[in-house]
């Protein structure tokens, strides 16, 4: 099933080169966490260790995860409500934090 489409580009760059950037840096976290995870698995190492190392990759995705909330905001919401889409832009919000918190 296709995703719901978003509000449409106001303009073309979404994300600064510099967040782009804070966030890729959060996510390599995240995938060497994710690999140290497998490696721990392999090793036979105790759960307490393993959980943790899964709550430390949780961490990193979550963080990245308010960098691009934060883009969203500062951009597509900030230049939507001057286009007068006011109403698309919170249903559109609204459902974005719906998702981030369950």
């Amino acid at each position: 099933m296709p995703a719901k489409s978003s509000l449409p580009a106001v303009e073309k760059v979404f994300v600064t080169d510099e967040r782009k950037e804070e966030v890729r840096r959060r996510l390599s976290r995240a995938r060497g966490q994710v690999d140290g995870i497998e490696r721990m698995l392999q090793e036979n190492r105790p759960c307490a260790e393993i959980l943790q190392q899964i709550a430390a990759a949780q961490e990193a995705l979550r963080g990245a995860g308010k960098l691009m909330v934060r883009s969203y905001m500062e951009k597509c919401t900030t230049e939507g409500i001057k286009a007068g889409r006011a109403k698309e832009v919170y249903d559109e919000l609204l459902e974005i934090i719906y998702r981030m918190v369950r």
